[in-house]
C-alpha cells in the first residue's frame, strides 16, 4: 500500500462520544428553546382556566403553547401524573408534578451501543480480512494490492561469489545481470534481453538464491513473491495483485521480479477443472499474468524470474517464446560443484587441518546446496556436543550417517537373538559387496539402531558420481541389497522381516531393468513404462503401456531377476561362511567397524567364483 495515501477507519470510541453528545444537546434544546417546565398541577389548574391554547399528548409527557405567557415563554412542558391520583391531589390542595426522567442513558444502551458494537465489530472482520489480502497496511482497499517484498542490493546481499555448484547456470543469468546494467550495449545489433526467465530444479538446488544473486550483482530492486500468494477465496484479487506488482516494478524500473513455485498459479488451464482441482481465480491470475507479460517493454528495463520444480505443470501459453524466453536448468551438484558449495558453506565455521572437503563431497552424492547446507550445520552441532573447538573429519561423517540413516537410539535393547541377526546381516551386504568387482567400498557397518525401523546399516563410499549403469552393475546392486537376507538363510536357516527394506529396493530395480530399460531376455528390448516427468512426477506413478498377458511376464521376468540374485549372494556368503561368522562376532562384540580394522576383515573376502550367465536371471 503507497505509504502516502492517508488512511480513513472508524475509532469505536469516537462513535460513542459523539452519540451521546448528540443526545445530550437534543434534550438541553428542547428544555433551552423557550420552553417553560411546569408541574402538573398548575397545568390543570390553567386547563380549568382556560389557559391553555393547544397541547401535544403522548405517553408520559404533554408539550403545549399557554394562551398568554409563563415565565416569559409561550410554551410549556409537563410529566403526566395518573388521572385518579391526579383529581385526589386536588381535593387537598396539593402542588404535584410528574418525573422528568433522563432518557439519555436508555436511548445509548438500547439503540446506539449494538449499532456501535456492530460497527466495531465490522471494522475488525474488514481489516483482518484485508491483512491476510492485502498485507501491512489495512483497509479493504488494500485488498488487490501486491504482498511482495522489496529488496534492494544492500538488503539482498547475495551474489554470484555466494553461488556455486551451478556453473552453467550462474553463466546464463550473468547476460541479464549485463543486459540491466548495459542494455543500449547488449542492444547495439537489435538485441533485446528477455522478458522471462524460467529457473527449473529438484528443490534445494538454489533457485531462489540464484534470483537474489542477480539483484545483487546488477544492483536493482528485487521484487519477491510466491505464486501461492496470488490466489485468494476472492475471484479477482490474484489478477489485481499481478497488476499492481507489475506497477511497482514499472515504478521502479529497472527491476527484477521473482515469483517462487510459480507452478501455484501457472498450472495448465486444462487442469484446473473437476480434475485439477482448480478455479475461476487461478484461471483470471494466469490470464492476467500473462497479459502482464505481454504488454511491458523489455526494455523497460523489468526482468520476470520464476522458480519451479514441476515444470511439467505449468501452461504452455505461459513458456512460450515471448514470455518466459528462456528456461535455466539448476540441478542437483555433481561432485566438484558439491566441494565449491561446501567451501562456501564452510567459510563461517571453524575446520579443523584434516578435514578435506573433497572426502566429504565423495560421500555426499546426490545431495542438493540445501541438503550440503544442513550438513555443515550438522556438523558444527556435532562438535559442538562433544566440546571440540573445530569441526574434524569424524565429525562430518557422523553429520552424514545422521541425515542418511536417522538418529541414533542406543537407548533401544535388543535381545541377544535379534543382535545376533542384525549382526550376520549388516556382514551379508559389506561381504558380498567386497566380493563384486568394481561395487563401491564398505566405509562404515554399525548395529546400533537408527532411525525408523532401522537395526543396523551399511554405508558404502562412493567412489565416484554415475550417469550411466550397466546391466552387470544393476544385478551388483541387487545382490548387495539381498545379502542381508542371503546371510540369514545361510547362518540361521530361516529368513525374518529385517529384509523388507532390501527387498523392496532390489525388487524396484529388476522392475525398471525390466520394463524401463528393456534388460529383460524374455521381454526383449521394449520400454513398458513411461518414466514419470519432473523431479516430483513421480508421486504420480509410471505409465502402464502394457496387456495383461504381458504384465504377469513382467511379473515373472523381475521375480527371475531377484531370486538369481538372492541365490548368488548365497553362494558368496556360503564360500566366506568363516568370515562370516568372524566378522559377525566382532561386530557385536564392538557394535561398529570402519576404517582399517573393517579394511582388514573385508580384504580376506573370496571373490565370486560363480560365473554370470545371462540364462541363469532369465
Amino acid at each position: 500500500m503507497n505509504p502516502n495515501v492517508k488512511q480513513t477507519g472508524f475509532n469505536l470510541a469516537y462513535v460513542l462520544i459523539a452519540a451521546f453528545g448528540v443526545l445530550a444537546l437534543q434534550d438541553w434544546w428542547i428544555r433551552s428553546q423557550a420552553v417553560a417546565t411546569i408541574p402538573y398541577s398548575e397545568f390543570q389548574k390553567l386547563v380549568r382556566e382556560n389557559g391553555v391554547a393547544r397541547v401535544v399528548v403522548s405517553a408520559d409527557r404533554i408539550e403545549g403553547e399557554v394562551k398568554g405567557e409563563i415565565d416569559g415563554k409561550k410554551r410549556f412542558v409537563t410529566n403526566r401524573v395518573e388521572q385518579d391520583l391526579a383529581k385526589e391531589l386536588d381535593e387537598h390542595g396539593v402542588v404535584y408534578a410528574g418525573r422528568f426522567e433522563d432518557r439519555t442513558l436508555p436511548l445509548i444502551l438500547s439503540w446506539v451501543v449494538p449499532i456501535a458494537l456492530f460497527l466495531g465489530l465490522w471494522m475488525f472482520l474488514g481489516r483482518r480480512m484485508a491483512k491476510q489480502l492485502g498485507g501491512p497496511g489495512g483497509g479493504l482497499m488494500s485488498i488487490g494490492k501486491s504482498k511482495a517484498k522489496v529488496y534492494v542490493e544492500t538488503d539482498t546481499r547475495v551474489t554470484f561469489a555466494d553461488v556455486a555448484g551451478v556453473e552453467e547456470s550462474k553463466e546464463e543469468l550473468k547476460e541479464i545481470v549485463a543486459f540491466l546494467k548495459d542494455p543500449k550495449g547488449y542492444g547495439r545489433l537489435g538485441a533485446r534481453m528477455p522478458k522471462g526467465v524460467l529457473l527449473v530444479g529438484p528443490p534445494g538446488t538454489g533457485k531462489t538464491l540464484l534470483a537474489k544473486a542477480v539483484a545483487g550483482e546488477a544492483g536493482v530492486p528485487f521484487f519477491s513473491i510466491s505464486g501461492s500468494e496470488f490466489v485468494e477465496m476472492f475471484v479477482g484479487v490474484g489478477a489485481a495483485r499481478v497488476r499492481d506488482l507489475f506497477e511497482q516494478a514499472r515504478a521502479k524500473a529497472p527491476a527484477i521480479i521473482f515469483i517462487d513455485e510459480l507452478d501455484a498459479m501457472g498450472r495448465a488451464r486444462a487442469s484446473m477443472g473437476a480434475l485439477g482441482g482448480g478455479h475461476d481465480e487461478k484461471e483470471q491470475t494466469l490470464n492476467q499474468l500473462l497479459v502482464e507479460l505481454d504488454g511491458f517493454d523489455a526494455s523497460s528495463g523489468i526482468v520476470l524470474l520464476g522458480a519451479t520444480n514441476r515444470p511439467e505443470v505449468l501452461d504452455p501459453a505461459l513458456l512460450r517464446a515471448g514470455r518466459f524466453d528462456r528456461q535455466v536448468l539448476v540441478d542437483r551438484p555433481d561432485r566438484t560443484g558439491r566441494t565449491a558449495i561446501l567451501e562456501v558453506h564452510s567459510r563461517k565455521v571453524k575446520l579443523a587441518g584434516g578435514v578435506r572437503l573433497e572426502q566429504v563431497s565423495a560421500l555426499t552424492p546426490g545431495f542438493t546446496g540445501a541438503d550440503l547446507a544442513n550438513l555443515v550445520n550438522e556438523a558444527a552441532l556435532v562438535a559442538t556436543r562433544r566440546g571440540g573447538e573445530q569441526i574434524s573429519m569424524e565429525d562430518f561423517n557422523v553429520a552424514i550417517e545422521r541425515i542418511v540413516a536417522g538418529l541414533e537410539k542406543k537407548n533401544r535393547l535388543l535381545n541377544p537373538r535379534e543382535r545376533e541377526i542384525v549382526a550376520h546381516h549388516e556382514m551379508g551386504h559389506a561381504i558380498v559387496a567386497a566380493a563384486l568387482p568394481g561395487c563401491d567400498p564398505v566405509h562404515k557397518i554399525s548395529i546400533i539402531p537408527r532411525g525408523i525401523g532401522a537395526l543396523g546399516y551399511t554405508i558404502q563410499r562412493p567412489t565416484e558420481d554415475r550417469y550411466l549403469m550397466t546391466r552387470e552393475e544393476l544385478e551388483a546392486k541387487m545382490l548387495v541389497l539381498l545379502g542381508g537376507r542371503a546371510a540369514e538363510h545361510v547362518v540361521f536357516g530361516h529368513l525374518s522381516t529385517g529384509a523388507a527394506d532390501d527387498l523392496s529396493k532390489a525388487t524396484e530395480i529388476a522392475r525398471s531393468m525390466v520394463t524401463r530399460y528393456g534388460m529383460g531376455p524374455a521381454l526383449g528390448p521394449v520400454t513398458y513404462e513411461t518414466e514419470p516427468n519432473g523431479f516430483l512426477g513421480a508421486a504420480a506413478g509410471p505409465r502402464r503401456l502394457y496387456a495383461e498377458e504381458t504384465a504377469r511376464e513382467i511379473d515373472l521376468a523381475v521375480r527371475d531377476l531377484v531370486q538369481a540374485a538372492f541365490d548368488r549372494a548365497r553362494v558368496i556368503l556360503a564360500d566366506n561362511r568363516p568370515l562370516l561368522d568372524e566378522s559377525a562376532r566382532e561386530l557385536l562384540a564392538r557394535e561398529t567397524l570402519a576404517g582399517a580394522d573393517l579394511g582388514a576383515l573385508l580384504g580376506r573376502v573370496h571373490p565370486e567364483r560363480r560365473p554370470r550367465v545371462a540364462a541363469a536371471v532369465s
